[in-house]
């Protein structure tokens, strides 16, 4: 196995995130632009519940869906005894 391409693909994730990093410029955002019209602020409660709470939830119900309409699982089994 060549050690190259893990050290190839690790220094291009490595560059990519530094020039993601250098080129993206958060002092801009101080400033506002005409018509910005920006909305009352999130709540620590609700910027938890946003990012966190509702996805783990989707991942969850999805998943449940999954596994719960899975045919192939009673197939195999079947087939197995």
């Amino acid at each position: 196995m060549d050690k190259k391409n893990p050290l190839r693909a690790g220094a291009l994730a490595a560059g990519t995130t530094l020039m993601m990093l250098l080129m993206s410029s958060p002092a801009l955002a101080v400033a506002r632009d005409d018509g910005d019209d920006p909305g009352p602020g999130l709540s620590a409660w609700q910027t938890i519940g946003l990012y966190v709470l509702i996805p783990l939830a989707l991942f969850a119900v999805i998943a449940g869906l999954v596994i719960a309409l899975d045919k192939s699982r009673a197939g195999s089994s079947a087939s197995k005894s």
